[in-house]
């Protein structure tokens, strides 16, 4: 089971949402490049990364900041917000990205999906944000009627290699993970699957890996770990 460590960048600094809010932030005063230092020295190695200022703005901004962990550590970071074009996934894919996450454009556009998939093997990761199991986009501003279930099938041969799964009405809230709509998704899709949104505490996660689905991949964590919630050490030793 993979863990991902979340860190969202808004402004230069490490926030958390409150249900996808932005009216809910909280700013943690931390330069992105200290938090990856601190989940490195724990042993981490794969860390989720959202340009929330590039996910309002409908392009990426943090580029910068990205591209310098990935000069300075050797890390897998799957990043994600205001990808919306091919030229963007070249320049992540460029300074090192494993994962390069497509959510807004890739919903709204099934073929740019696909020919990002062809592009760029194995390195396509794709946002499925959701509340009451329906899409949300842009930061999640934009609530679609579009069901995650048939969407996820559409697109199920095109060469997505990880589906991160958000639960927005868990995002942020420390209630826990929506587990079981997590698991009952992982089971009608080939796609590996990272759940998110909502962990709250190292029971969460040992009950996600106790579920022992295979098609679980990981599982993204951030405020929690950020309020202290959740022992680093003790959570490095569930990996």
């Amino acid at each position: 089971m993979k863990i991902f460590p979340a860190i969202d960048i808004k402004d230069g600094k490490c926030v958390r949402l409150t249900k996808g809010d932005f009216s809910q932030l909280t700013i943690y005063n931390e330069e992105p490049i200290k938090k990856i230092e601190e989940f490195l020295a724990y042993g981490f190695k794969n860390i989720h990364i959202v340009d929330l200022d590039g996910a309002l703005s409908g392009k990426p901004v943090n580029f910068s900041t990205i591209k310098g962990i990935l000069s300075k550590h050797k890390i897998n970071l799957q990043v994600g917000g205001g990808i919306r074009n091919i030229e963007n996934i070249q320049q992540l894919v460029d300074a090192g990205v494993e994962k390069v996450i497509l959510g807004t454009a890739a919903i709204k556009d099934k073929s740019f999906l696909q020919n990002a998939c062809n592009k760029f093997s194995n390195k396509i990761a794709l946002a499925i944000d959701v509340r009451n199991k329906k899409i949300a986009l842009s930061g999640w501003k934009n609530q679609t009627e579009i069901d995650a279930i048939d969407f996820i099938k559409m697109v199920e041969n095109f060469g997505v290699t990880r589906l991160i799964y958000t639960d927005i009405n868990r995002d942020g809230t420390n209630l826990g993970a929506n587990i079981l709509e997590s698991l009952s998704i992982a089971k009608k899709t080939k796609i590996p699957l990272v759940i998110s949104g909502g962990v709250s505490s190292i029971n969460d996660v040992k009950n996600i890996i106790n579920h022992k689905e295979r098609n679980i991949e990981g599982i993204i964590i951030g405020k929690a770990i950020y309020e202290k919630k959740i022992d680093l050490k003790e959570l490095k030793g569930l990996e």
